[in-house]
């Protein structure tokens, strides 16, 4: 089975930068200029870019012209989320030009409007698992809630939504591979398709990802490892295709 690799740009400050478990006191900077790398992941063979408003996440601003930016200089489907709260938040990221958005905070403290939202965009929306073990984290994952990993995943694709974006916090940014037993449990919750992000340092990780998971785990965010060298991203998209 093939597995698409897309890589993670998160925006903070116009920038481009990644933070370990989500923790903004360990926040690295790796490019001043987000649509520079944006073409540099795409000109390596990238067929999908993930971009995330991090001040979004936060609540603490927006990173409106540089998504629309990213947008305009690739010829790649963008999938992008981080502070959509309303419908015209939504509305806004796809005049901005991406392809897809991702729901996360809405998906907890505001059943109606996400509902509105999935509704009124349909495929188009994607949900944002982030967890804690079983729990899910919102806020730009500041915030626990007592809500249930897998019971949102079964909710979610009871409204509608087809693809959820599994990241498992404890994993993100630390390089320890991806936490295979946290994925079989969601991407085993409903009929979604899978993409997972977090924990990914090697290629070797991403390959015993695509071996262990179930069949509709058919994607995978990569950030800090591409930013750091530690997997080639044309020889994993490569590798993973075949």
């Amino acid at each position: 089975m093939s597995m698409l690799v897309i890589p993670a740009i998160d925006l903070r400050g116009g920038r481009c930068v990644r933070m370990q478990r989500g923790d903004p006191s360990k926040e690295k900077t790796y490019a001043a200029d987000p649509v520079d790398q944006a073409k540099e992941f795409v000109r390596e063979g990238a067929r999908a870019l993930h971009v995330i408003d991090l001040d979004g996440a936060f609540g603490s601003g927006e990173n409106a012209g540089a998504i629309r930016r990213i947008c305009q200089a690739v010829d790649v489907p963008v999938q992008s989320g981080g502070g959509i709260r309303t419908l015209p938040q939504a509305q806004a990221r796809f005049d901005a030009g991406v392809s897809y958005v991702i729901l996360g905070t809405l998906l907890v403290e505001d059943e109606r409007i996400a509902r509105n939202i999935i509704a009124t965009f349909g495929d188009r929306v994607f949900a944002g698992i982030d967890a804690r073990g079983s729990s899910l984290a919102v806020r730009g994952w500041q915030e626990g809630t007592p809500v249930d990993r897998d019971a949102l995943v079964q909710r979610v694709n009871q409204w509608g939504v087809n693809r959820v974006i599994f990241t498992e916090i404890g994993r993100d940014g630390t390089g320890e591979g991806f936490d295979i037993g946290a994925v079989t449990a969601v991407a085993n919750a409903a009929p979604v398709r899978v993409t997972v992000s977090g924990g990914a340092s090697t290629l070797d990780d991403l390959q015993a990802l695509r071996s262990a998971a179930p069949e509709n785990v058919d994607a995978c965010v990569v950030g800090r490892a591409l930013y750091e060298h530690t997997i080639d991203l044309a020889q994993a998209i490569q590798a993973l295709s075949k």
